[in-house]
């Protein structure tokens, strides 16, 4: 049998930004599939896939919740821009 690694039990606190933050996510995706620019769908994708695995390696709660606003001020942004261009 091989060796089995035993997982850090989470708090409730950090589960519930582990959700928020993949939420995030993929409304940044679903915004950036409305993208007319094929091309510029990868760059997005590339940018918001770069960033997310960047900051991945946090755990103090509060830069979670920075990080999670800042994403939220960028998807803002995104969604605007995305609706002028259509």
């Amino acid at each position: 049998m091989g060796k089995q690694t035993i997982k850090p039990i989470i708090s409730l606190q950090q589960f519930i930004l582990k959700h928020e933050v993949k939420d995030l996510y993929r409304q940044i995706l679903r915004v950036i599939r409305q993208v007319p620019n094929k091309e510029h769908q990868l760059e997005l994708s590339q940018w918001a896939r770069t960033e997310f695995r960047q900051n991945s390696y946090h755990t103090d709660e509060i830069v979670i919740k920075m990080y999670i606003q800042y994403g939220k001020r960028c998807l803002k942004e995104l969604k605007n821009s995305v609706s002028l261009a259509k």
